[in-house]
């Protein structure tokens, strides 16, 4: 039986004989570690536990006879004070209501356990500890995740191989939706205030629809605050490399049932750093002043507040938020145009130049949960706006004249969405869960690069699962879903004219048209079988998937140059929707001081969407165009843990994808942006205290990678490398009555390896990974 061991030491004020103090820490009894937002209440009193499990109550009357101990999940005790003399207290879990949440007595890692799907929880302690410049680059350390780096500031989820669309980012049940189709397009979303995550790898299009073919990033909703609470947090981060500086600040608070939280963000950073002083595209050679990547500054200003209400029926929470950013794009990333432009980009490494993006993201979201006794109601509602600028030096290209300003694509996307489920239990043996998904975007352009169409699309889904109890340490989890979509494009002309040749061999000058109204419709049906058996300290999955993802806008009409590949891609109105199926084992074994995990998996894709090189040229550039073909692949991951020894945790883990087209242009190839085979080595070691930093720890993660040889060409192949990282993690305790101060210092690329990373965007021209860099982050709580 877990339980929770509360230490109170009591001590006399020296100057009030009417009065004392209490000061305590709430610890996990089976762990030792603390325990964070217990309640400690009395006659005119009241404290929260700190992240530490420390509370501290001053000017207690000498009449105060008795305090109350509780936490969520846990039956209250009532503690006896005494001004001479220790007090243990023991919670014992509790299916019992505790306020206004209804506690069964499963923990997550229960929860988990039970589902037959592959997942990974995130929690605010790994995110805290690894954070990087974006949310993909902090959570790249677990295995099977990966990024498209785009710079220094930006980048995009892959999963097993597979991202852009194929990876659902869903924030507060609603998905995220922007221009995640596009090479060069990150992810609008503040990572500081986050705290938990779940990573679903492989087919997930039963709960979340399409674009979950490879998996999900599923921000989950923060904890609701609890009750007569304030609290509040400041961090502040440095960077070497691309002499960055960050601040955020969020409060959160709550009186009796209404609570609010609030965050602020911004950010900026220069030019970052690699280690090489020349890049080297398309046999021209650029010289790099100071090792910085010439237009790779940027900034980010973030905001974001949400008023919410909760009682023993019903929870709700309506957040709004807006994500906005300017960041320029290495200037050679634009061609070769940057030979002859007249700006210098070397003036200054934190001025950003032409070419640059500029995004807003802007969010409303409400989380509304109805518990009626019987059932329990999920309603998600969500709006998002989407405003992107990508803006170029203007430079006439064929018959295109000098455009007359710098905007060279805008995209402005709506996004509406509707999410109900009712999930309800039967005979105490069946969770079933009924739901539907509907979403609305419409999407306009501007500027005067064409690459896709305006479009408008609409998809409604139903689905239901049922995850059924056959004892306690048997589960199966079965369930189908049914979606129907339409996409509407709509015409388009160039806004020059271009000349064409006639059958009579005369020539006209004519607006080509790049774009027709057209009408498509999708429908597909998922479904997923999967079962899970818990064996003492070992859990067995297997989950058996069919998946689907609707063909994009750009994947169907594009049909245009994107300058920022330097190429014209043409798209195909005859592609399908893509369907995979996949088969997930999972086997995980854990102890107290060891654990060990492995996660295969079989994946076949009746009809993969990619973009192939043609040897047609459009006006010099080479035309690449979308097709489909059917895609063996395989593989999974590998974890293991110990802390055997006493104050050091090792830990081990590996991925590996093997991709092969089995039909096509180009059967027999790989896919684009397959990560190679890499395997990741940590250490982390607790020392002593020492003067003010309290549980203080050194860490070194050790990544080695092997070469990517697979590849499908025009791709260039990429070298294995081995690349070390060190941390320092600490708590201050410099401010009374207050938890004490995060501190982390971070050594990123040790020894200024230059290496490449497959994944990443500027790898396609000659641009590795950031060299050196030192990071000093601060986490300061007030209350």
């Amino acid at each position: 039986m877990l339980s929770i061991c509360l230490f109170i030491s009591v001590c006399s004020i020296a100057n009030a004989q009417d009065s004392f103090n209490i000061k305590g820490s709430v610890l996990d009894a089976n762990t030792l570690k603390p325990i964070e937002g217990a309640n400690i209440t009395g006659t005119n009193l009241f404290a929260i536990s700190t992240s530490t499990g420390e509370f501290f109550i001053k000017n207690i009357k000498r009449q105060t006879s008795s305090i109350t101990v509780s936490h969520i999940g846990y039956a209250s005790e009532i503690v006896t004070i005494t001004t001479n003399k220790d007090i243990k207290v023991l919670l014992k879990e509790s299916s019992t209501v505790l306020n206004e949440v209804a506690v069964t007595g499963k923990s997550n890692i229960k929860k988990a356990k039970e589902t037959p799907m592959v997942t990974h929880t995130v929690t605010k302690e790994f995110l805290d500890k690894n954070r990087e410049n974006s949310l993909m680059q902090t959570l790249s350390k677990i295995p099977g995740v990966s990024t498209i780096n785009i710079g220094s500031g930006q980048s995009k989820p892959v999963i097993r191989g597979l991202g852009f669309n194929r990876v659902a980012v869903v924030q507060n049940g609603i998905k995220h939706e922007a221009q995640q189709w596009g090479n060069d397009h990150g992810l609008e979303i503040d990572q500081q205030g986050i705290e938990n995550i779940q990573i679903i790898k492989g087919p997930a299009s039963l709960l979340f629809g399409s674009d979950a073919i490879a998996g999900v990033v599923h921000i989950q909703p923060n904890k609701v605050p609890l009750q007569k609470s304030f609290k509040g947090e400041v961090n502040i981060l440095g960077e070497s490399n691309n002499d960055l500086l960050g601040i955020s600040a969020g409060i959160r608070a709550r009186k009796e049932k209404w609570f609010y939280r609030t965050r602020l963000t911004y950010r900026d950073y220069a030019d970052y750093k690699v280690p090489t002083t020349k890049i080297n595209y398309e046999n021209y050679v650029f010289e790099l002043h100071n090792n910085n990547l010439r237009n790779t500054a940027g900034r980010e200003a973030n905001a974001s507040v949400s008023i919410g209400y909760v009682d023993n029926t019903i929870k709700t929470e309506t957040l709004f938020s807006n994500v906005n950013a300017k960041n320029g794009f290495f200037a050679n990333a634009h061609g070769l145009e940057v030979r002859t432009s007249k700006i210098d980009y070397d003036s200054s490494n934190r001025d950003i130049d032409l070419p640059y993006h500029n995004v807003n993201h802007f969010k409303i979201s409400n989380n509304t949960t109805v518990n009626t006794g019987n059932h329990i109601l999920h309603f998600d509602l969500g709006f998002q706006n989407n405003k992107r600028e990508e803006h170029s030096e203007p430079i006439p290209h064929g018959y295109m004249p000098k455009p007359p300003n710098t905007k060279e694509r805008v995209f402005t996307k709506n996004t509406y969405s509707l999410n109900a489920r009712d999930a309800f239990n039967i005979n105490n043996k069946h969770n079933v869960v009924l739901g539907v998904n509907l979403e609305h975007q419409n999407n306009t352009i501007g500027g005067w690069g064409f690459l896709i169409p305006e479009y408008s699309r609409f998809t409604a889904g139903v689905f239901g699962y049922n995850q059924y109890k056959i004892n306690k340490n048997w589960h199966i989890l079965a369930g189908a879903r049914y979606d129907y979509g339409v996409l509407k494009t709509s015409a388009y002309n160039d806004w020059f004219r271009s000349t064409v040749k006639n059958e009579d061999n005369t020539t006209s000058q004519v607006y080509l048209q790049r774009a027709k109204n057209k009408t498509l419709d999708f429908k597909n049906i998922s479904a997923s079988f999967g079962v899970s058996h818990i064996k003492n300290n070992t859990t067995y999955k297997v989950n058996l998937g069919k998946s689907f993802r609707m063909s994009l806008a750009n994947e169907l009409a594009s049909d245009g140059v994107n300058y920022h590949m330097y190429r014209f891609e043409k798209g195909n109105l005859d592609l399908k929707p893509e369907v995979a199926y996949q088969l997930d084992l999972d086997i995980n074994h854990t102890k107290k001081q060891f654990s060990l995990g492995i996660s295969p998996f079989l994946n076949l894709f009746e009809n993969y969407i990619y973009l192939n090189p043609t040897s047609n040229y459009f006006e010099t550039l080479q035309i690449y165009e979308y097709t489909q073909s059917k895609v063996f692949r395989i593989g999974g991951e590998f974890s293991a843990s110990t802390s055997v020894i006493k104050n050091l945790e090792l830990a081990a883990s590996a991925e590996y994808v093997y991709s092969r087209q089995t039909s096509g242009l180009k059967k027999d190839f790989t896919l684009p942006f397959s990560p190679p085979l890499s395997g990741l080595f940590s250490a982390s070691y607790k020392i002593k205290d020492f003067s003010v930093f309290k549980t203080p720890a050194i860490s070194a993660d050790y990544r080695i990678t092997a070469a990517q040889e697979e590849i499908v060409p025009p791709e260039q192949t990429t070298d294995g490398y081995n690349v070390l990282h060190m941390s320092f993690t600490s708590k201050l305790n410099i401010f009374k009555n207050n938890a004490p101060v995060d501190v982390r210092l971070k050594l990123n690329n040790v020894f200024n390896t230059k290496y490449y990373n497959h994944t990443s965007f500027y790898r396609l021209i000659d641009v590795p990974e950031a060299g050196r860099n030192i990071s000093v982050s601060l986490t300061i709580p007030f209350k």
